[in-house]
Order: C-alpha cells, then sequence, then structure tokens
C-alpha cells in the first residue's frame, strides 16, 4: 500500500514537472524559431528591413502554431 501511494505521488511530481517544463521552454523556442526565421528571410532578400522581417515572421509562425 505505501508503495502504490508513493508511486502516485512520484506520477503526479513528474506531470507537474514536465508540464511547467513544456510552458518554459514553448516561449523559448518559439523566440529561437523567430529568430531562425529573421535570418533565413534576411539572407534571401535584403531588400527587406529587419523590422518587417521580424513582424512577418512573428505573424506566420504563431499562426501556424495555432493551426
Amino acid at each position: 500500500m505505501k508503495n502504490k501511494i508513493f508511486t502516485v505521488i512520484l506520477i503526479l511530481v513528474t506531470i507537474i514537472i514536465i508540464y511547467f517544463q513544456r510552458t518554459n521552454f514553448s516561449e523559448y523556442t518559439l523566440k529561437k524559431t523567430i529568430s531562425s526565421c529573421v535570418i533565413a528571410q534576411k539572407r534571401t532578400s535584403n531588400s527587406l528591413d529587419i523590422e518587417k522581417v521580424k513582424k512577418f515572421c512573428e505573424e506566420k509562425i504563431r499562426k501556424q502554431r495555432k493551426d
């Protein structure tokens, strides 16, 4: 009985840790993805302004995340 309680508590703690890691790293991943998109767009087209490229990439990536 004591072993089962320990297992349940361990599973709950693990789920909570995974949830917090997911929320923390999703923002980090989003920033890195936008940064990569900006670099790629800037390399393919030198005539674009950095702010326009960043706005374009943010909109594009956020739209893909919602779908």
